[in-house]
């Protein structure tokens, strides 16, 4: 029932049960982590001590970065990998292993822990397998961010991708700028039922997060293996910030206030250096509290109708002696992006980047399509692939009648989200480039966490097995989903049924 499906598992009869005097060898990070996940449920100690459980990093294991072996037979479980990174997914297969209780919050009655007994030999195909979760639409409770790195690294996925800010709300708090906070995490209203439907709930809705918090989510987030990318979305899907101030937009005179309706919004930020140099303050603060790699700077869905009609736009188009408005989008997010290195960090962008004059070393986020992954690589850069059209969880998985209302034409079903293959079969020369694979789960429709996870789960796990690599028969792929049902069951979160 293990998901994802280890690249090598090999059954034998017998299991071996973890008792009060089961010890840990292991450095330092994993034993804490066992305790930290396997305590709670089981009632069990593990002190550190000879024992049973032997996780050993061996830099020598031709098991990359992220592979790792897990053995169980009559003597314990033995877990060896190059890095603390394999370790960590280690872990997670052996609480995989364990019955379904060792996901409980608390120890139940009469569970015997027992392990079957196995062979492991397992690494994944792609280093980047991620989820996006979109708390700018609606402000998510900060806990829930932590079970879905919980439900990440269960499932040995190492990604999660905050959408903290867009025309709906702004959600980084930053002391250089409080206003994008005090003035942009609110709206007057969200739109009631659907979009089309033009009505809104005339409920204020609102909220953020502090630095503190954040970097409190970083840290839960890395103790289980999963890095945070955060993305600032711009220069579009800014109606926010210039609710917050004006004198970041084209038309500052405007009547300005957060969007209250959904969908792609005129209102984008000016070419000013000023403004530019704000944003760099907010990156500034954000790389504080942030201290991946990877920046992602958005740079979807932006009208240039503002830059045309705006002095400040075409000024900037004249200074660069450009005739195309919509390059001044890679002019933006060139400033930031050498503003960026300066950090040390690299920039994620959407695919509306391609053929923008771009840095080469700015990673592609290729969703409008799997024709945007070749596009992105033609155009020499490293690739996410995260089209709308199979990994879009805000799409519904059925558009049966009794679904809740949803995002896009959909549906996305679990067989669609199963069935993609990354890689780029017209392209394969350039198919190392593609670094993994993403569900992104778009929040509009999808107020509380209840109805988030509704749409995530069960097809959150079939992303993690693309990510993987070891995709294989959807019958049997569904098979070991029951298991992870029972999983979701045991730790209180909701799911669709499989139909």
């Amino acid at each position: 029932m293990l998901i994802p499906q280890p690249t090598s598992y090999v059954s034998h009869p017998g299991a071996w049960t973890l008792t009060a005097g089961t010890a840990v060898e292991a450095p330092a990070e994993i034993a804490a982590l066992l305790r930290e996940l396997l305590t709670p449920a089981t009632g069990l100690p593990l002190p550190d001590g000879p024992g049973g459980l032997v996780f050993t990093v061996d830099p020598a294991a031709d098991l990359g970065a992220e592979g790792y072996t897990l053995t169980v037979d009559g003597s314990g479980a033995r877990a060896t990998a190059a890095t603390l990174a394999g370790l960590r997914w280690a872990v997670q297969t052996l609480r995989q292993l364990l019955p379904v209780a060792a996901y409980a919050a608390q120890p139940g009655p009469g569970t015997a822990w027992t392990l079957p007994y196995a062979e492991i030999t397992d690494r994944p195909r792609y280093p980047w397998r991620g989820i996006m979760i979109d708390v700018a639409r609606w402000h998510q409770p900060l806990p829930w961010l932590h079970t879905v790195v919980d439900l990440l690294a269960i499932h040995r996925m190492n990604t999660l991708h905050l959408h903290l800010t867009d025309d709906q709300g702004w959600r980084f708090e930053s002391h250089r700028h409080p206003r994008l906070t005090s003035v942009g995490a609110w709206r007057s209203a969200s739109p009631a039922g659907h979009e089309r439907d033009k009505q809104t709930d005339g409920a204020p809705h609102g909220g953020f997060y502090t630095q503190d918090e954040l970097r409190g989510l970083v840290a839960y987030a890395a103790r289980r293996g999963v890095t945070v990318v955060p993305e600032i979305d711009l220069p579009g899907h800014t109606v926010a910030v210039v609710a917050a101030y004006p004198e970041l937009g084209n038309f500052p005179e405007a009547r300005h206030e957060t969007a209250t309706r959904w969908g792609i919004h005129d209102r984008v930020l000016n070419c000013d250096d000023a403004t530019v140099q704000v944003m760099r303050d907010v990156l500034d603060e954000l790389v504080a509290v942030f201290p991946g790699e990877l920046i992602h700077l958005g740079g979807d869905e932006v009208p240039p109708k503002e830059w045309v009609e705006g002095e400040s736009g075409r000024a900037r188009m004249a200074e660069l002696g450009l005739t195309d408005p919509e390059d001044l989008l890679g002019w933006w997010i060139n400033q930031l992006a050498d503003h960026l290195r300066g950090h040390g960090r690299r920039v994620v962008v959407w695919d509306e980047l391609v053929g923008r004059g771009v840095p080469a070393d700015a990673l592609i986020m290729a969703w409008r399509g799997v024709d945007r992954v070749t596009a992105a690589l033609h155009d020499g850069h490293d690739v996410i692939a995260t089209p709308s059209s199979h990994v879009y969880l805000d799409y519904n998985e059925s558009m049966a009648e009794g679904e809740p209302p949803s995002i896009g034409s959909g549906p996305t079903p679990l067989s669609t989200v199963y069935g993609y293959d990354p890689e780029p079969a017209d392209d394969p020369r350039n198919g190392h480039r593609v670094l993994g694979v993403q569900g992104n789960l778009w929040t509009e429709y999808l107020p509380n966490p209840t109805r988030a996870e509704y749409n995530l789960l069960p097809r959150l796990c079939a992303v993690a097995e693309v990510g993987w690599g070891t995709a294989g028969e959807l019958a049997e792929f569904r098979q070991r989903l029951a298991g992870a049902l029972a999983r979701f069951d045991a730790m209180g979160v909701t799911y669709r049924p499989l139909d």
